[in-house]
């Protein structure tokens, strides 16, 4: 027993020659070192690991973003071709019903079948202006040509006929040109669905939409009169969805506001620069 003791409390006294501190502190260095080398190790296989998941990340929004795009480029040949097919068929089959009603007139005498034939004639050729007006709004290729400012103008007049009271257009700031002219369509389509739900569901009597152009973004906010909806209760149906996701492919950002009888109103903020 004593031995022991003797032997603990000579390997707990102080260290005093130079070899022994000399070895403290190499190993007490070497400590330091392989604690800075595993704390070192740790971050960097952190910040690996961080940048791997975020370049993951990245690719997965990436690999969505060509999906939805590819999908939005297969609804445009879609809405194209049946622009071209309502502007090639429908239009020639009304215009020919039209022809063929005219000449149908003139066979008769009586004044009041002759009314009744211009107000039937008179109803076709306004249904040959209608399908003529949609099948250049279904067409991208007509709506860059004509450009993004008059075909909403176009598409306000053409809902101002079937069913509005008004449908106006306001303009603010000076002109910004869309430096990629897909995102003119993007907007446009937007735009659209919006106009088709007031159509719908709104029971809207006035139409407006305004266009303001500032130094760093273009603002759109359109609006209707109609009833409106309750937004935690009302279901998001496709529209609603397909607006997000297209205005999210553009990085732009979608807000949709209403209250029960106080109409809805869409605002878009899409950034220029």
């Amino acid at each position: 027993m004593i031995n022991y003791l003797t032997v603990f409390l000579a390997q707990t006294q102080p260290v005093t020659t130079p070899a022994e501190r000399y070895l403290l502190v190499y190993m007490i260095m070497v400590l330091i070192i392989i604690t800075a080398l595993v704390v070192v190790f740790f971050v960097v296989f952190q910040k690996r690991k961080n940048k791997l998941l975020l370049d993951r990340i990245k690719q997965q929004q990436a690999f969505e973003k060509e999906i939805a795009m590819a999908q939005t480029e297969s609804q445009e040949q879609t809405l194209k071709n049946i622009g071209w097919e309502l502007h090639d068929n429908v239009g020639q089959l009304l215009a020919f019903a039209s022809m063929q009603l005219s000449i149908l007139k003139t066979q008769f005498t009586d004044s009041d079948i002759k009314d009744k034939f211009k107000d039937t004639s008179d109803a076709l050729k306004e249904s040959l202006k209608e399908v003529r007006s949609l099948s250049k709004t279904l067409n991208n290729e007509v709506v860059l040509n004509i450009g993004f400012e008059k075909s909403i103008n176009n598409e306000l007049n053409r809902l101002k006929k079937m069913k509005f009271t008004s449908a106006e257009l306001v303009i603010k700031g000076d002109k910004v040109d869309f430096e990629n002219r897909k995102h003119e369509i993007i907007i446009f389509r937007i735009l659209q669905e919006f106009l088709s739900n007031s159509v719908k569901y709104s029971e809207a009597k006035n139409l407006k939409i305004v266009l303001e152009y500032q130094p760093k973004r273009i603002t759109i906010i359109a609006s209707d009169d109609g009833k409106g909806f309750d937004m935690n209760t009302v279901e998001k149906g496709s529209g609603l969805i397909n607006m997000k996701s297209r205005a999210a492919l553009i990085n732009a950002t979608l807000d949709l506001y209403s209250k029960p009888n106080e109409g809805v109103t869409l605002t878009l903020n899409y950034p220029t620069s």
